[in-house]
């Protein structure tokens, strides 16, 4: 056999000893990645008994692949309407610890005499936590039922994406070598709008591509294809000055939106877990042992700081976003290690060559440690609450409190904030794409033209045209069109105190709108010819031909909601058809004034209560839960009535708070868990709802409501004043300001609460 190159030889040892130290992890139960680390340590440079890497080149090459397969699967699994569904409390808890423990950790370099980029960058290598050491943390305690896992879950989504779009200003800063002023708001403006042009063009148009090829698409096929347009759009990010990584994870995203966004997954996994293990043990290939001992201080300080400062940023952010204290803290020590993104950062920095190499030490250092703290941590949360709890003024314990109270009343009622975000995805979706276009023209169009026509006036007349005809529809959006929801009519009937605020939004985006075509035309005429002629003409156009470009922007929005929504539609045709057992429980489905949630079990063949009514069973009665539905094969009972009686293989869906399922865990001996996050029931939600104007239930009884029969469900919990009123009883009357926990269809209970019409 002729001379074998050293790129397979490399792969082969790289790949023998990953396999040999992670079979050797899953026996120890310990977190792969440390396994490919030490791996890397085993057959790199740095340990002279095992045989080395020949050609490091080729393997960083490698590794370079791995880290854009990496956030390309990241960003499939990630979907914009998952973030929707995180909510405000675990994305107000992300931000709070994010910002904390990037400040503090560059301020903890700057202390220790590190440079500036040395010192930005450990700030962001400590931004996220480890989504595989907590998951894996939560199924050895047996604890992913507790409600706070929920938003310990939805931290972590939230803090994935925002490292990545960090990682982006890092390398820019990097290149530019500013880390202040007007070239860093320039850099994240840029970088909004380039996402946001991004999203909107791949979804309207990558759907479909994917539908009308949907026949070709065999597995071959569609993997090949999936690859080409992720590395087309890396290709893309890094010509409009981004990094790899970010191109990666938003062809991801765009994908993820798709009803191949699974099937793709599929078949992407194998490759991003070789391509992945390849970078994680070129990781591991850096550590230099002798740089760990040399800088065993910081890697003491950099885990303090990892473990106490994560702890209380994480606690504190919870505690702002309205969590009750308990919660907060169980959520604070659960997250207090560094993630695998710690490695890629530092990766990035090296790359960039504006780190030191002594970075990489501190980070394995600090990443092994918290690895092993972190199950005694989540175990502690209880004693800690406790003690903190038994130590703290009961005039403090009443101000959390309440001031928990209050955000719950704010985050029901949102009709301001649903108005609000309505014209903002206006304004800025349509606004974008009239730039984005305006780009287009002075980029490819006027040099097209300059070079055919040799009239100048002919020229900016016919971009005039051109352009403002493509943008038409976009510029009638970001002037005129109005928020499709009731909150808007609701706040427009309130002459008093709304209408006033909305008239001067409707002005004020005229306005814009105005400005941005006087700009245009400026640019291309004289400042007295776009004043006196063309922008009042142009806008004349406008209002005569506005009924026609409205119907083609609700063409154009059509499209693009019917592509951004075809997973769903999907989804939901195929639960009506099939009925299939594998359905989703909405994250945001639990009662956070209390511990109480949604948890789904699976009736053992065995159990002592088959064949036993609720009545019997008297469950409510002894433990304080509810059983919100019953899923019996292709049947799904919601709301089941005292004589239902539960058989093997039921899917129940029970309310309790955490105490209360340590009191049922006995009766449901033997029983399987079934992951929410897998295995859930997609139209069943809790939702919270103000008793007001709108649905008129003030002094009616539960029962007298109708709520069980309009809803197919049941009101489970009632926040009155600093009363809280777990399972109420039937003849219970509603009172002004009561905030309502419901358990039923999602649909049933949103029509509730919509006003009925005002006969005026």
């Amino acid at each position: 056999m002729g001379h074998l190159p050293a790129l397979i030889q490399d792969l082969a040892l790289i790949l023998i000893a990953a396999a040999i130290i992670t079979l050797l992890f899953r026996k120890l139960k310990q977190p792969l990645v440390l396994g490919y680390i030490i791996a890397g340590f085993v057959v790199g440079p740095h340990l002279s008994l095992t045989p080395n890497i020949a050609e490091t080149d080729n393997i960083k090459t490698l590794a370079d692949m791995g880290v854009i397969f990496l956030l390309f699967s990241l960003g499939l699994e990630f979907s914009f309407k998952k973030l929707i569904r995180v909510g405000g409390s675990a994305s107000i808890t992300a931000f709070v610890e994010i910002i904390f423990i990037t400040v503090a950790g560059f301020y903890l370099g700057h202390w220790m005499g590190w440079g500036r980029m040395d010192s930005l960058f450990l700030g962001g290598m400590l931004a996220s936590s480890s989504t595989t050491i907590t998951i894996k943390a939560f199924e050895e305690l047996k604890i992913k039922t507790q409600q706070y896992v929920r938003v310990v879950f939805g931290v972590l989504i939230v803090q994935d994406i925002v490292v990545v779009l960090l990682m982006v200003l890092l390398s820019t800063v990097a290149v530019s070598r500013e880390v202040e002023g007007f070239e860093l708001l320039f850099i994240m403006a840029k970088l909004i709008f380039f996402l946001v042009l991004w999203f909107i063009a791949g979804i309207f148009l990558l759907p479909s591509l994917l539908s009308w090829a949907k026949k070709f698409l065999d597995e071959e096929t569609l993997l090949i294809l999936s690859l080409g347009l992720c590395l087309g759009m890396v290709v893309l990010a890094t010509q409009a000055g981004f990094s790899a990584e970010l191109g990666a994870f938003i062809m991801g995203s765009i994908l993820a939106e798709t009803t191949k966004a699974e099937r793709i997954e599929h078949l992407l996994k194998p490759v991003k877990d070789l391509f992945g293990a390849i970078f994680f043990v070129s990781v591991g290939m850096l550590i230099d042992p002798q740089a760990i001992v040399d800088y065993r201080w910081p890697v003491l300080w950099v885990t303090l700081l990892v473990i106490f400062g994560k702890l209380f940023s994480t606690i504190l952010g919870a505690l702002l976003s309205g969590q009750p204290l308990k919660q907060s803290i169980q959520v604070g020590m659960s997250m207090a290690q560094i993630g695998e993104f710690t490695f890629i950062v530092a990766t990035l920095g090296l790359t960039l060559g504006v780190i030191s190499n002594f970075l990489f030490p501190v980070a394995v250092g600090a990443s092994a440690i918290t690895t092993f703290t972190t199950p005694y941590l989540i175990r502690l949360s209880d004693p800690f609450f406790k003690f903190i709890e038994k130590i703290m003024p009961a005039k403090w314990l009443r101000t959390l409190n309440n001031y928990s109270f209050s955000a719950q009343n704010i985050q029901a009622e949102s009709r301001w904030r649903t108005v609000m975000m309505s014209y903002i995805n206006i304004i800025v979706s349509n606004a974008i794409v009239i730039l984005a276009l305006m780009l287009i023209t002075i980029k490819f169009f006027i040099p097209f033209l300059n070079r055919n026509i040799e009239n100048a006036f002919l020229r900016s007349l016919i971009v005039l045209v051109v352009t403002l005809g493509v943008a038409a529809p976009f510029l009638w959006a970001l002037m005129a069109k109005k928020p499709a929801n009731t909150g808007y009519k609701e706040l427009w009937l309130q002459r008093k105190y709304s209408r006033g605020p909305l008239l001067i939004l409707e002005i004020s985006r005229i306005v814009a709108g105005i400005l941005l075509i006087g700009f245009w035309v400026d640019r291309l005429f004289s400042t007295t010819i776009a004043i006196l002629i063309a922008v009042p003409l142009i806008i004349i156009v406008l209002v005569l031909f506005s009924t026609k470009i409205q119907n083609f922007y609700q063409r154009l929005e059509g499209r693009f909601l019917s592509n951004l929504n075809a997973r769903q539609l999907a989804d939901e045709e195929k639960l009506q058809q099939e009925m299939m057992l594998k359905k989703k429980l909405l994250p945001q489905t639990d009662l956070s004034p209390w511990d109480a949630h949604m948890i789904n079990l699976e009736v053992d063949p065995h159990a002592e209560y088959i064949g036993k009514t609720l009545l019997e069973l008297a469950w409510r009665e002894k433990f304080g839960i509810n059983i919100a539905y019953i899923k019996r094969g292709n049947n799904l009972m919601y709301a089941p009535d005292r004589y239902t009686r539960l058989l093997p293989f039921d899917n129940v869906g029970i309310i309790a708070t955490d105490e209360q399922m340590q009191k049922l865990k006995p009766v449901f001996e033997q029983t399987k868990n079934i992951d929410s996050a897998e295995n859930a029931i997609e139209d069943i939600v809790l939702q919270k709802m103000v008793v007001n104007e709108n649905n008129r239930l003030k002094g009616q009884t539960i029962r007298g409501s109708g709520i069980r029969e309009r809803t197919k469900g049941l009101v489970v919990g009632i926040q009155r004043n600093d009363e809280r009123i777990l399972n109420p009883p039937s003849d219970t009357e509603f009172q002004w300001g009561d905030i309502i926990w419901i358990v039923g269809e999602r649909k049933k209970i949103q029509e509730l609460n919509k006003q009925p019409d005002i006969i005026i």
